[in-house]
Order: C-alpha cells, then structure tokens, then sequence
C-alpha cells in the first residue's frame, strides 16, 4: 500500500484502476484528502467551500469493477460552476449565499463519469484576471512559496493539485486561466508539501 502522500498525488486515471481493482476505496480517498485539506488549506486558500460529508455519503456507495471511467476518484471544482446543492459563488461577496439547484452541464458529466465533488476552488470575482485573491473570500497562495500567487483564474484549482489536495481539479481557461496557474504552481506531480 503507498503511504498517504503517495496515494494523495497518485494521478486520477491510476486512483481511479485502484478503486476499481479494491486496491482502495473512496471513503479512503476523500478521508485522505479532507485530512491534507484541514493540514494544510489554512495556509493556501485553494479552496472556497467544502462538501465533505456529502463526498463520503456518495464515496461509501462505490464498489469496486464499477464500470464508470473515474468511480470514486475526488476532483474539485472551479467556483464558477453551478453545483447542486453546494455553495457557487462566483469569487463575488454578491454571491456569497448562493446555492444553486442544478449542476452546469461540464459538472453534470464530470459526477456521471463517477468523479466525487469534495469542494469548490478559489478563483478571482468572475474569473477576470490572472491572480485568485477575490476582494470578499481569503486569497489562494502559491503552495512553493505562499507569498507568491499561484497565478489565475483557476489559482485554487492549480494550488490543490500541488498540495496534493485533490488529485484532479476542474477548471476553465479562457485566455490562460489553466495555463498560468499550472506553470505558478509547478504542477508536475511532485508536492511542496510532502510531510504533510
């Protein structure tokens, strides 16, 4: 069995082989990551809301030989997606209750492809520009350097992944919205945090 930071940058397509094999659960994935999350995301910000116990009641529902492509593997998404039934802001204060009763259609096909949804990631109002420090939520950091940014819009999305916070985060890139923050964080497999 890999140790927890092992398994917690184990890519996506490989946890998702281990699930369906009964090399682990999904319960043991989001324990893992809600673990690394409460150690750790107090200092990075990547996320903006959190499903946790919602993830565990959909992780214990996962057996293995189940024939969705990624049954049991935790992912994030980018706060401006619509999540049923779990907090969507937008990275604006003038959403900052907002609950929206549907999934938008990417999430929709991300939970059929049986992804588990353990948060929402931090990205600036709207997504506008290149850094993720939303005026009415807390910042996300660089995980390499917390004084340094981890780029944007999808900076809580690339700041989970290197931490080792969610193997896979969904994102958007409009005019570089992955692609700044993958390069500010150095996304590449290996993690700033490895003793946590």
């Amino acid at each position: 069995m890999p140790t927890d930071l092992d398994l917690a940058l184990t890519p996506a397509l490989e946890q998702a082989r281990m699930v369906r094999d009964g090399e682990v659960s999904s319960t043991e994935l989001v324990e893992l990551y809600a673990r690394r999350i409460e150690a750790l995301d107090g200092r990075l910000g990547s996320y903006l809301t959190l499903c946790l116990d919602r993830a565990l009641d959909e992780a214990r529902t996962v057996r293995p030989g189940d024939p969705r492509p990624f049954a049991g593997v935790p992912i994030s998404i980018k706060d401006l997606y619509d999540t049923e039934g779990v907090r969507t802001t937008y990275g604006s204060g003038a959403f900052a209750d907002h609950v929206p009763a549907e999934d938008e259609e990417s999430v929709r096909r991300i939970r059929a492809a049986g992804f588990v949804v353990i948060g929402k990631t931090n990205t600036p109002e709207f997504g506008s520009v290149s850094w993720t420090e939303p005026r009415a939520f807390h910042p996300a950091r660089n995980p390499w350097d917390p004084e340094r940014t981890p780029g944007g819009s999808s900076g809580g999305a690339a700041a989970a992944v290197a931490a080792g916070l969610c193997p896979v985060a969904q994102a958007s890139d409009g005019g570089g919205s992955i692609r700044i923050p993958s390069s500010c964080a150095a996304c590449s497999g290996s993690s700033p945090h490895g003793g946590a």
